[in-house]
Parts: structure tokens; sequence; C-alpha cells
């Protein structure tokens, strides 16, 4: 099974965090089953040039081939659409693992445009690859949604707008999944700023990915908290 991460700046991560893809690397390789990961980046985001350059992951040893993504600091469905055709063809996936949408309302488009956004990378993912499985995290919203209503008016609506996709576009050939958000995931406990995931928010984030594939689909085994 070969599986590629495509998110924003809680799935890059930054210079010094684990993430939450390496989270899911480690869930995967306790399965003992074949896997790889895929994707045309390797790198996390630094903070001091403002650039996606830094190799400072908090595991050393974390592999290279394993670091592969489809992430971005800043980056949402409205600039992940556009490229998702290619890199799919280029790197072969079998599964997308999906987190974005947050970005996107908070600096680019409203919940009704991002959720067009979402039917297009759908669209094009498919067209790359029919047989192509997605699964969707939703849209957790930060400490902004705790002062600004109408941008928690938004995370909602684009929560249920994602759903409705998903269960429009789902198909035995190219199965679509919602995940469901961590139960206990609470911003204030499970990220180091209120939006990104420290280590408690990294290990729900895969847990989430991981329980939602076991259930729905029979792939891997349930996340093991750490």
């Amino acid at each position: 099974m070969r599986y590629l991460f495509v998110g924003d700046s809680m799935t890059i991560g930054a210079a010094g965090d684990y993430t939450w893809r390496y989270r899911m690397w480690q869930h995967l390789c306790g399965l003992g089953e074949p896997f790889s990961v895929v994707g045309p980046r390797i790198t996390l985001y630094d903070r001091a040039t403002d650039e996606p350059v830094s190799a400072d992951y908090a595991d050393p040893g974390f592999p290279q081939r394993a670091r592969r993504h489809l992430a971005g600091w800043g980056e949402g469905w409205l600039h992940m659409a556009p490229v998702i055709g290619e890199v799919v063809r280029d790197h072969r996936p079998d599964v997308l693992l999906i987190s974005l949408g947050l970005i996107d309302l908070g600096f680019y488009t409203t919940a009704e445009q991002t959720a067009a956004n979402v039917e297009r990378f759908i669209a094009e993912a498919r067209a790359a690859a029919p047989g192509l499985r997605m699964v969707l995290l939703p849209v957790i919203p930060n400490t902004r949604a705790e002062l600004d209503p109408d941008f928690a008016v938004q995370c909602a609506d684009l929560n249920e707008l994602m759903a409705k996709a998903v269960a429009d576009h789902d198909s035995a050939a190219s199965p679509l999944l919602m995940a469901s958000r961590p139960a206990d995931y609470d911003i204030h406990l499970d990220t180091y700023d209120g939006t990104h995931p420290n280590k408690y928010g990294e290990h729900k984030l895969a847990a989430a990915f991981a329980d939602a594939m076991h259930q729905a689909w029979g792939l891997g085994a349930p996340y093991l908290a750490a």
C-alpha cells in the first residue's frame, strides 16, 4: 500500500517537530505489512527563513523515504487541487490521507468556495488514478474560532460540506471516507500554539486516520496509543 500525506501546516510541520506523519509511519511499521510513503516533498517548514527547507525532524532517525509528503505551510485545498493530479500520476499512491481546510477559511476562501475546491481535488485525483482511496479529516477549529464566531461557523459549514462531498462521490471503485475528529482533541492541550499539534495531538491525528481506515475498509489495525 502506497500512502500520500496531503495537508497544510499541521501536516508539513515545522523544524523540531515529529509531525503526525511520523506517528502514522510508526503505526504502519508496527503492522508488519509492506507499505511505502510517497510524495514530492520531504522537508519541514523553517520559521527562521519562512521557507520549507528544514530537515530538522525531532527524530533524526526518521528515514528519508518515509518523510515524503504533499504538504505546505499556508497551503490549502485552493493550492492542492490544481497539482494533485500530476502528483498522483507521478507518485502512484493508493491512499491519500488529507488534512486541509483551516488555512483556506483563515486566509483565502469561504466554506462554499473551499468546498468547490474539495470537489475539484477529488475529480483531479480520480482522473489521475480511478481506483484511488481518500480519507479526509474534518477541520479542527483553532483558537481563532473561540474569538471569532463567524470563523467558527465557517469551520462547521465546511465540515458539513466536506461530509456531503464524500457521501455524494463515494464509490466502490474509488472509496472516499470522512474520518472523525478525535473526541478528546483539545486545542489547548494537544497543540503548542492553539493550532499546530504537539506530541499528544500528533498521536490523536494519526489515530483518526488509522482508526477510520480500519473501521471502514478493514485496512491495518486500530491505532495503539503511545
